[in-house]
């Protein structure tokens, strides 16, 4: 089923953290120096990463009791980013590869993430595959960050392409939903922060590329 969805679309949007970059460690780390800047005792790595995917909570509350979050919670969380996403961030095996082989064959692909755009900016400059990205859509850039559409929404407008002509690639249910609202076929895949049951998932970057370039790989 995926293999049709995904065979002639000319936009391909990703998900970035659990997506595109390993950024387990950096992400709980940022959220308990935020907690410790906040006066909060840090939260163990796993509660963390079980709740960064949760759609049915907000995160500015079960992280860091707040309604929602504000300017002090961003600049905190960039701050750690900026000292250390050169030390624990790494993308995952076969990505940077399969990036540049959608360019070299005409794709136009694009980043959709709950990140704060400078912390973004910074972390994909840092792992060279920045500069690949026809368009970024952040949490900061829009009213509601994922799982509601609004980024998916952002790039279609600013790339001029149809939902019908894009696929979504993510590693959670925040992915799945925004894709479902914004009409956008998707491809969850499992190596991520997430746990998926019996949904259809796909397991490995070499698989994804056959999904989203079939011809390219019939002819290896």
């Amino acid at each position: 089923m995926q293999k049709n969805i995904a065979t002639h679309k000319k936009l391909i949007i990703f998900d970035m953290d659990g997506t595109l970059v390993n950024s387990s460690i950096t992400i709980a780390n940022a959220i308990n120096y935020v907690r410790k800047n906040l006066g909060f005792e840090p939260m163990d790595e796993e509660t963390i990463l079980r709740l960064v995917n949760d759609h049915s909570i907000n995160p500015a509350e079960r992280f860091y009791h707040a309604k929602a979050f504000d300017a002090d919670h961003e600049k905190w969380f960039s701050e750690y980013y900026t000292k250390n996403h050169e030390h624990e961030l790494v993308l995952y095996n076969g990505i940077k590869e399969l990036l540049f082989t959608l360019r070299e064959q005409g794709k136009s692909i694009a980043v959709a993430t709950n990140a704060y755009r400078g912390s973004t900016i910074e972390s994909l400059t840092y792992l060279g595959i920045y500069e690949l990205f026809d368009a970024i859509a952040c949490y900061d850039d829009v009213t509601q960050g994922k799982p509601h559409p609004d980024m998916l929404y952002k790039i279609l407008d600013e790339l001029d392409y149809k939902a019908e002509e894009t696929v979504f690639i993510g590693d959670g249910p925040r992915d799945e939903l925004a894709a479902v609202e914004a009409k956008i076929d998707y491809i969850m895949v499992d190596w991520g922060f997430s746990e998926h049951g019996d949904k259809e998932v796909v397991s490995s970057v070499e698989a994804l590329k056959n999904l989203l370039l079939p011809c390219l790989m019939e002819s290896n």
